[in-house]
C-alpha cells in the first residue's frame, strides 16, 4: 500500500535554498553535496519544474525529492506589455496580496525589476508602493521565483538558451533590507555559477536607509548598493523619506562610506526623484554637491540618478518639468559629479519607477497611519522654497 505524497505547501520548496541550503537538504535524505549541485542546475539553470525531467538522477533519488521536496513558483495573475518593450508581471503570493515584477531590455543587458515584499512600510511620500500598506516580507523562494519564471519564459520566447536577464535590481515593492533573512539567500542564487551566475555588479539592492542592514550586508553578501536620497537636508528628508527620522543622512552616508570598502564597485548611486517644487531647485543642488563631496570631509563617491516623478492621485505631488530636471543635472555634474536622468520605462502600464503597487491587502493600518502623516508633511517646510498652488 503506497501513502499520498504530502501536500506541496508542506514539502520543501527548493527554490528557497541557495547552494548551500540545498547541500544541507540533499543530507537529510541521506545525499552527497554534488548532488545538491545537480539539482541547483536543473532549477535554475534550466528552468525545471519536476523532478521527472532531471534525467541524470538516480531513480531512487528521484523518489525521495518527490516525497520530501517540490519546486514551487508564483502562479501569474496578468502580464502587460509596454510600447517600449517592457514587460510587467503580476505574481500572486496569496491572502489577497499579490507582488510585481518588470522586465526592461536595453540594447546592451536585459534588467529584471524584483520586489522583496508585499507593500512596504517605509511609506515614503512619492513612492506608489508605500502608499498601499505593507501586508508581509516575501520569503527566499517567492523573490527567486521571480527571477526564475521571467528567465525562462523570456529564454523561450526568444528562443534562446543564453541567458536573457544580465542585471537584477531589487528595486520593485518593499525594503529589502527589512526582509534581510529572505534576502541573503535569494541574492547568493542569483550570483552563483551553478545558479544564474550575474555579476555582483549587476546585482543592485536599493535601500531607502536601513543603516544596520546596510552594514551587515557589506559583510554577508557585498552587491551593487542604490540609496534612495531624494533629498539634501534632514528636514526635507523627514518629509519625503520617513525612515530618515531613525537614520539621519549624516549616519547613512557614513555607512554608505563603509560599505564602499567592500562593494563591487567603487561608487553607490544616490536615487533622486524630481519633485515639482519640492526638491528641485537650485539651492538643493548646491545643498547636494556640498552633502556628497564634503562630508565626514572627504564626501562619499558617488553616482547620482535623477528620476523623473511617476505621478498618481494620493502622492499631491507633480513631476518636475524636463528642463528643470536638466539645469539641476547640469549644476551637479559641473560640480564633477558624475549624473544621469533615468530614462522613463513602461509608464503606460504602471511599471516605472515608484508605480508598483500590486494588490496588496493591508494589515497594518500603514495605509491610515500615512494618510495622518501626509496631513502634517503638507506644512511648509522650513528652509524649503514657496511653492506652487496645489503643490506641496
Amino acid at each position: 500500500m503506497t501513502t499520498a505524497s504530502p501536500e506541496p505547501s508542506r514539502r520543501a520548496n527548493l527554490l528557497d535554498f541557495d547552494l548551500e541550503g540545498l547541500a544541507a537538504f540533499c543530507e537529510t535524505l541521506g545525499e552527497k553535496r554534488f548532488r545538491a549541485t545537480q539539482l541547483f542546475r536543473w532549477i535554475h539553470q534550466r528552468g525545471a519544474s519536476g523532478f521527472d525531467q532531471m534525467t541524470d538522477l538516480a531513480k531512487s533519488l528521484r523518489g525521495k525529492l518527490q516525497g520530501a521536496a517540490c519546486i514551487q513558483g508564483l502562479s501569474l495573475l496578468t502580464q502587460q506589455e509596454s510600447s517600449d518593450g517592457t514587460i510587467k508581471w503580476l505574481f500572486d503570493v496569496g491572502g489577497g496580496n499579490a507582488v510585481e515584477s518588470v522586465f526592461i531590455p536595453e540594447d546592451d543587458r536585459g534588467t529584471l525589476c524584483v520586489s522583496s515584499q508585499a507593500g512596504c512600510a517605509v511609506g515614503c511620500r512619492f513612492c506608489s508602493t508605500g502608499h498601499q500598506g505593507f501586508a508581509r516580507n516575501l520569503s527566499t523562494a517567492e523573490i527567486v521565483a521571480q527571477l526564475w519564471f521571467a528567465e525562462h519564459f523570456l529564454r523561450k520566447r526568444f528562443n534562446t538558451s543564453d541567458r536573457v536577464i544580465s542585471n537584477v535590481v531589487m528595486m520593485g515593492m518593499g525594503e529589502p533590507l527589512q526582509n534581510y533573512s529572505a534576502l541573503v539567500p535569494a541574492l547568493r542564487t542569483m550570483l552563483d555559477d551553478h545558479g544564474y551566475g550575474l555579476s555582483r555588479r549587476r546585482v543592485t539592492v536599493s535601500t531607502s536607509g536601513v543603516v544596520p542592514m546596510m552594514d551587515r550586508l557589506a559583510q554577508d553578501c557585498p552587491v551593487a548598493l542604490a540609496v534612495s536620497l531624494h533629498a539634501p537636508n534632514d528636514v526635507l528628508r523627514d518629509n519625503l523619506v520617513p525612515l530618515n527620522r531613525k537614520y539621519p543622512l549624516a549616519e547613512l552616508l557614513d555607512a554608505c562610506n563603509r560599505y564602499l570598502e567592500f562593494a563591487p564597485r567603487d561608487f553607490i548611486t544616490f536615487e533622486y526623484c524630481m519633485l515639482d517644487g519640492v526638491n528641485d531647485q537650485p539651492e538643493h543642488a548646491d545643498q547636494l554637491i556640498t552633502l556628497v563631496r564634503h562630508h565626514g570631509a572627504r564626501g562619499v563617491s558617488c553616482k547620482l540618478n535623477l528620476i523623473p516623478f511617476n505621478p498618481f492621485p494620493q502622492s499631491g505631488l507633480t513631476r518636475s518639468p524636463h528642463n528643470r530636471v536638466l539645469a539641476f543635472a547640469k549644476r551637479l555634474s559641473d560640480a564633477g559629479i558624475v549624473t544621469t536622468v533615468r530614462k522613463t520605462r513602461g509608464d503606460d502600464i504602471d511599471a516605472a519607477c515608484g508605480q508598483l503597487a500590486g494588490d496588496v491587502r493591508d494589515r497594518t493600518r500603514v495605509g491610515e497611519r500615512i494618510a495622518q502623516q501626509r496631513t502634517i508633511m503638507l506644512k511648509p517646510v522650513p528652509g524649503a522654497p514657496a511653492t506652487k498652488e496645489g503643490n506641496p
